[in-house]
């Protein structure tokens, strides 16, 4: 009966349940959206195309692994973990010979797979479409086959794919100069090869089996094998037989060979998409929780602005006998309803969103094109178990109060609002804020960004909350600040100060997701830059040489940096990686030893940069805290490529937000990434711009630049990555503004009576208009100051724990910009809803049935 009764008013009451619909379908879109991209992390398909006639591959394992092992009241806990490693593992080229003896294996192709980018004319190369060198006797992986030309036999023979061929206009006899893990090189085109399948993904350049290992710069070792079965051998027999014969076998740095078929060799040929995964399952869950934080805020506030808007209403069914449990009944019922249509509406509407937010991510670079976006019914049906819960939660929360009372209280409190919040309402009020000063508290000691990032928002939706429940009390201390001026300033400034004072609750949801807005909004924008100037002026003091030397390409070449050594210049190499220290994840860099504080300061306090040698490490103040590290410890790490080390540490260093954590020397981490080509060359030197620029004429794409200009191009690239984390919070931000508008909307639009009976008062439509604009530049004066607050405080924690200083990074005019728009989506929502009101007679809205 109840559910009947329900049914009733969610149809009667179209427009009054209009707002919550609206609220629940865009958060419903929202879970669904960052569900597609979480699921698309842990269940994505990673398609292959290089070893797409390969049926079994064998690789490296791009893993590092830690077990524990626990003893607790006589039983043993025994708990494995496994993280990515940034680059390539190898594998000793000698396995071939025990996969040769394999039952079924027909034949075995060793893989070489290394950095190999054609400097063509601009636009001849695809930048979707990054190039990698191979050994020709490795094309039947996929297979290429030649169109026309011959194979290359010579060191200076190269074979190109045919869509590079189309684009750079190449044929047989032309020439090609090549940046790969040497020195460019110009090589003889001598055929033009064609895959077998559409290879959408890569470029392949194929040399021959001499150029192609010195190339690889790893001798001795393989990227993989193509294992080839005799006829009539199953691929998944095959698996299993190569698995079992090389159970145990490892490479030389340890890592235990890997056997992958089917759809599990697309990780092994795109490493970028794998690790991509991880990323993406983060960037999902993040967007996800916050979402889920920020929807059920909104959606809280919305259903308390409905039950309040028809507290005239239930007071009645509670004066006519109607229990408690009918009015949390009935209100129950009516939320589900909205919430099932609207989560429904919602969850169909997030499929697409959460597609387009997929190809913006691989537009950005965020996420490579190989990660396939993948749908399934999971996401949709997690929004709207999320939306039913959520709306019901909401109007249980709401009903509390109407439902306790009793039925006098409840028509007493129908006439004319509370003067003061039920003390529950407060104290859970304070108990948020509390909570709020302590997540402030952590995140001012969280010395890392995966850490700290999370902890960010969360404090900010946090104190949201705090300001929700105590709203009311925050709207009526307003009331006694701005009260004075407002009563000098005319009748639409007295009436608006009025209807504040006796309507604080009212305000008090409007204030709500404003403050939420501005919060929320001006923490996204300047979470990034208080970090990337802390690091970028770390970098500018830290940097003493006179010229920097970078790269348009993928880096500096070895023999351009000999080039410019003189014996009385400096040149430091500089090539950046990521290690692991067990199962944790450190920036490091390689630098040249040889007069290193001639360009390079990163503010040592302990130790000596003199000693840094291939079996050294100097170490952040940060890494040094964490690992407990000092001069003379010993190290255990992974470096980027998986071949464990244990350097001793030489010194610590402040500035590891400029450089990173670990600091090794150059030659070390050369030979352990896959592009061993320099970041960037620091040069000290008494020579001119134009001087060094002679010297390394002979290398393309090579730009000397003085250290300001290289602080520039870094700032860019920080503005580039930033652009990902906006995107990523955009859709929260823009998910909160709607709920700006909506509650704005619903606030107002349901005051006709109360406009009516100004104007029947005398009051015209200007001065009733006038009061609206006042009451919402009183409420956004008060949201602005309460986010900005919330912001203020969160990012200075921020800035304490990642930076060591309270210095963040706020620009003026941005900050302007976002009050700005706050305003005026306050004061269009307010009054658009004002003007549709007054438009109605007011004698006909006066004697109208309520």
């Amino acid at each position: 009966m109840m559910l009947r009764y329900a049914l009733r008013t969610v149809r009667a009451r179209k427009g009054g349940f209009l707002g919550a619909f609206f609220a629940l379908m865009c958060a419903a879109a929202l879970i669904t959206a960052c569900g597609t991209l979480l699921e698309t992390g842990l269940r994505g398909t990673i398609a292959t195309e290089r070893y797409a006639a390969t049926p079994v591959v064998v690789s490296a394992d791009q893993n590092v692994h830690q077990t524990t092992v626990k003893h607790k009241k006589g039983k043993t806990k025994v708990k494995h973990k496994a993280k990515p490693i940034a680059e390539r593992a190898w594998l000793p080229g000698d396995l071939a010979t025990e996969l040769r003896k394999v039952p079924g294996v027909r034949e075995v192709i060793p893989e070489l797979t290394f950095l190999a980018e054609p400097l063509a004319p601009g636009g001849a190369v695809d930048k979707d479409r990054p190039a990698y060198g191979h050994a020709w006797d490795s094309a039947a992986l996929t297979p290429y086959t030649l169109t026309t030309g011959t194979a290359p036999k010579a060191d200076g023979d190269l074979v190109i794919d045919r869509r590079l061929a189309e684009r750079a206009h190449l044929e047989p006899g032309d020439r090609l100069t090549v940046q790969s893990t040497q020195s460019p090189r110009t090589y003889r085109v001598t055929g033009i090869a064609a895959p077998a399948q559409e290879v959408r993904h890569q470029t392949a350049l194929f040399f021959s089996t001499a150029e192609a290992r010195r190339l690889a710069a790893h001798p001795g070792q393989v990227t993989a094998f193509g294992v080839l079965p005799t006829k009539g051998t199953d691929a998944a027999v095959l698996k299993r037989s190569v698995s079992s014969a090389l159970h145990g076998t490892r490479a030389p740095h340890g890592t235990t060979a890997q056997v992958s078929a089917g759809d599990g060799r697309g990780p092994v040929e795109f490493l970028d998409a794998a690790a991509a995964r991880t990323k993406l399952v983060s960037m999902g869950g993040a967007m996800g929780g916050t979402s889920l934080l920020v929807a059920v805020l909104v959606v809280v506030g919305t259903f308390a602005l409905s039950v309040q808007q028809r507290h005239r209403e239930l007071a009645l069914l509670r004066a006519i006998a109607a229990t408690p449990g009918q009015i949390r009944a009935l209100l129950g019922r009516e939320a589900l309803i909205v919430g099932a249509a609207a989560g429904t509406a919602g969850a169909l509407a997030g499929l697409p969103l959460g597609s387009w937010l997929h190809g913006r991510f691989v537009a950005m670079g965020a996420v490579p094109a190989t990660l396939q976006h993948t749908v399934s019914v999971f996401p949709p049906f997690a929004a709207l178990a999320a939306t039913l819960l959520g709306a019901w939660a909401a109007a249980r929360i709401s009903s509390r109060r109407i439902a306790r009372i009793r039925p006098a209280e409840a028509l007493a409190e129908a006439r004319a609002e509370r003067t003061r919040p039920a003390w529950g309402r407060i104290l859970a009020g304070l108990a948020l804020l509390a909570g709020g000063v302590v997540l402030v508290a952590v995140l001012s000691v969280l010395r890392t960004e995966p850490a700290s990032t999370p902890v960010t928002f969360l404090a900010v939706v946090v104190l949201a909350s705090s300001v929700a429940l105590l709203g009311p009390l925050l709207v009526r201390a307003a009331v006694a600040v701005l009260g004075g001026p407002l009563a000098l300033t005319g009748p639409s400034s007295r009436l608006a100060r009025a209807n504040l004072r006796g309507h604080a609750a009212r305000m008090a949801s409007v204030v709500t997701p404003l403050t939420l807005l501005i919060g929320m909004t001006c923490t996204v924008l300047f979470v990034q830059p208080t970090l990337g100037n802390a690091a970028r002026a770390q970098a500018r003091e830290g940097i003493r040489a006179d010229w920097v030397v970078a790269a348009q390409g993928p880096g500096v070449p070895a023999e351009a940096a000999r080039r410019l050594r003189t014996q009385h210049d400096t040149v430091t190499e500089v090539v950046r990686t990521t290690v692991r220290v067990g199962l944790d994840k450190y920036a490091a860099q390689g630098v040249t030893p040889g007069g290193l504080t001639r360009t390079w300061d990163p503010d040592v306090t302990a130790g000596s940069l003199t000693k840094l040698t291939e079996d050294t490490v100097a170490v952040s103040e940060l890494a040094a805290d964490q690992l407990h590290l000092k001069p003379g410890s010993p190290l255990k790490l992974t470096l980027g490529d998986g071949t464990p080390a244990t350097p001793t540490v030489v010194a610590v260093y402040a500035r590891g937000l400029g450089f990173g954590d670990l600091t090794f020397a150059h030659d070390l981490v050369a030979r352990h990434v896959d592009d061993p080509l320099a970041t960037s060359v620091l040069v000290s030197t008494g020579r001119t711009q134009t001087q060094l620029a002679t010297t390394l004429r002979e290398f393309p794409g090579i730009h000397v630049l003085a250290p300001a200009a290289a602080d520039s191009i870094q700032a860019a690239r920080q503005q580039a990555n930033a652009e990902v984390n906006y995107l990523a919070m955009g859709l929260v931000l823009a998910f909160t503004a709607i709920a700006v508008v909506n509650t704005l909307a619903m606030s107002v639009s349901e005051r006709v009576r109360e406009f009516a009976l100004l104007r029947l008062a005398g009051a015209t439509r200007r001065q009733v208009l006038g009061m609206l604009r006042t009451e919402a530049l009183s409420v956004l004066l008060l949201a602005t100051a309460l986010g900005s607050g919330i912001a203020l405080a969160v990012l200075t924690a921020f800035s304490v724990g990642m930076t060591g200083e309270a210095a963040p990074a706020i620009t003026p005019l941005v900050y302007v910009a976002v009050v700005a728009l706050a305003g005026l989506l306050a004061l269009v929502a307010t009054a658009l809803p004002g003007r549709v009101a007054l438009r109605v007679r007011p004698v006909t809205v006066a004697t109208a049935k309520e």
